[in-house]
């Protein structure tokens, strides 16, 4: 897959793929749940019957955490499924050969619809673009599927929108999603994704704490973006295509002073060597919160308690 990254390189693409038409889509896409692979399921029959490529036009940081974050509202926040490399990561699975990374600066916020339409859009090369039922883009949310249907009849460009992609009543959504991972209903959030709520990356050396404890953890750095989901969990992880079982904790870890989040698995009878390994954590169910405890000694105590609950649900 081939990744825009940002405005200035628009040029840059039109110059290396000047021969290739796009059906192309426009959105967040956190998750990329059932509702956005539905989005793509019409970009790809579209693609097959008019030999078009496939584009995602993504925005990075989602405009909620761009707002909060210039208020200085940090916690205020909307947490995210998984950061933007994960998404990308998901695109390319779904055999999406171009996205570009469309960044949500001052510069795009105060942008008009119509400047959005024939400053960016406008050059990608577009045949057919397919939005989602709410997308709404340009300054103050002022252009809509009437204005893009309009200029779409201008410039040769085929505009549709899908319908409202639905489960147990209730419109898909990563919203939705965000909260049933809020309240640990990883059951629902696996329904509306369309498969298990996971947390990729590659394990990194940590501050060898859980050697020290006789516990030996494999860490991954967490991104800066908020996560919906924080505590001590009973997992399931895949490494080079091998199951394992384990239980994570996903925190700042305040009983050693820790500030940065880490997600720390300890993978049952497992003592491999496993650093710069790319592991993929399943989320089961939640044991507990993350807490500070007065010393080392409870913690270890607390951690084999919950190695102990992790072994007897995997029975």
């Amino acid at each position: 897959m081939y990744l825009i990254r940002g405005i200035r390189n628009i040029e840059l693409y039109r110059s290396k793929f000047s021969e290739i038409s796009t059906v192309a889509t426009i959105g967040n896409f956190d998750g990329l749940h059932l509702g956005h692979q539905q989005i793509l399921k019409f970009m790809e029959q579209e693609a097959q019957k008019n030999n078009l490529k496939k584009l995602i036009i993504f925005t990075e940081p989602h405009a909620q955490e761009f707002f909060a974050e210039a208020a200085g509202l940090e916690t205020s926040k909307p947490p995210r499924i998984f950061p933007w490399q994960e998404k990308v990561r998901k695109m390319k699975e779904l055999n999406v050969e171009f996205a570009f990374f469309l960044k949500f600066n001052n510069q795009l916020r105060s942008m008009t619809p119509e400047d959005f339409l024939n400053k960016i859009l406008l050059r990608l090369s577009i045949k057919k673009l397919i939005i989602g039922d709410d997308f709404r883009f340009g300054a103050n949310r002022e252009g809509d599927f009437t204005l893009l249907k309009e200029w779409g009849s201008e410039n040769g460009i085929e505009v549709s929108n899908t319908e409202t992609y639905e489960i147990q009543g209730e419109r898909v959504s990563s919203t939705r999603i965000r909260e049933a991972l809020t309240i640990n209903d990883f059951e629902l959030a696996s329904k509306l994704l369309g498969r298990p709520f996971t947390y990729s990356g590659k394990v990194v050396y940590g501050n060898q704490l859980g050697v020290q404890l006789g516990i030996p953890t494999a860490n991954l750095w967490l991104p800066k973006n908020k996560l919906p989901i924080s505590g001590v969990y009973i997992v399931k992880a895949l490494l080079n295509g091998r199951e394992l079982n384990g239980i994570a904790n996903m925190g700042t870890r305040p009983t050693v002073g820790g500030e940065s989040p880490v997600l720390e698995v300890h993978l049952l009878n497992f003592s491999e060597n496993i650093y710069g390994k790319r592991l993929t954590v399943e989320f089961l169910k939640k044991v507990r919160d993350e807490k500070k405890f007065e010393n080392l000694e409870a913690l270890k105590k607390q951690i084999f308690k919950d190695i102990s609950t992790a072994e007897s649900y995997f029975v």
